[in-house]
């Protein structure tokens, strides 16, 4: 995936500026900043929540910057939600079979009239979702419904549906948010086990630097909706202009003696 000269403004005020980085095949990119930096901004304009101004975003050689959030999916493309909007009242497993929907052969007729093609698709495609779910160790609550369950269990439901969609590129936006040290450990675990069977591209928003720098092979920073720089997880905790851009420059005055590498973006909204 590739974002070149992304703009982006709602009247007068400018909220992305000339955004640009390519994410190789089978990498795990780290999206960081602090509060405001346009973060979650770059992220509804790759996913088709907001069109860009101007600028070009790509998958391959397919142009998606004017594509809407229903037609993402055609371009590889899928999202998580730092809030999981499942459908609370319906089984866990019927939330991640929601992710594989478009994947079923023609459309609502057809699917109403159910003939055998389709129904072996529905076999087919429930038949994954379990297995999705039994990966993620969430095979024993297929069958409860989502309400049951925790947050953290839900932002893997959310994931599990969005790897439903077969993605090229998948956005996570803020996963860690809101899990326990083991949630996040198990996350970490996931993801890692994606990378190696290298099925698939990963940009991530996250404040959790321990997630950046366990996951990322490069990292993207964002500040006041430009680029500051990018570099390795390392780097970037450790160049004066993110410290910086975090901590502000009276705080890296009086604290010139000390290392506030570890405390970048670990509060930061």
């Amino acid at each position: 995936m590739t974002l070149a000269d992304v703009n982006l403004h709602f009247g007068g005020v400018t909220v992305l500026k000339d955004v640009g980085f390519t994410v190789e095949p089978g990498t795990v990119l780290g999206l960081v900043g602090p509060n405001g930096a346009g973060k979650t901004s770059l992220f509804n304009c790759i996913s088709g929540h907001y069109r860009p101004s101007s600028g070009s975003i790509r998958i391959d050689d397919a142009e998606i910057s004017q594509t809407r959030p229903a037609g993402m999916s055609r371009h590889g493309l899928a999202r998580t939600f730092q809030h999981p909007a499942l459908q609370l009242e319906s089984t866990v497993l019927d939330n991640v079979l929601l992710g594989g929907h478009a994947r079923l052969p023609g459309g609502p007729a057809s699917w109403a009239v159910r003939l055998p093609p389709m129904v072996r698709s529905e076999r087919e495609l429930r038949a994954e979702a379990l297995d999705r779910l039994e990966e993620l160790g969430l095979g024993w609550a297929a069958h409860r419904s989502a309400d049951e369950l925790s947050h953290g269990l839900h932002k893997g439901v959310e994931l599990c549906r969005a790897l439903m969609a077969r993605p090229q590129v998948l956005l996570l936006d803020e996963p860690a948010a809101g899990l326990s040290h083991g949630e996040v450990d198990s996350f970490i675990q996931t993801i890692h086990g994606l990378k190696a069977a290298g099925e698939i591209t990963l940009v991530i928003v996250e404040h959790h630097m321990g997630v950046i720098s366990a996951l990322a092979d490069r990292v993207v920073v964002l500040n006041h909706g430009s680029k500051l720089m990018e570099g390795t997880a390392c780097q970037a905790q450790s160049d004066p202009r993110v410290i910086e851009a975090y901590l502000g420059k009276d705080s890296m005055d009086s604290n010139d003696s000390t290392d506030t590498r570890d405390g970048i973006g670990d509060d930061a909204a």
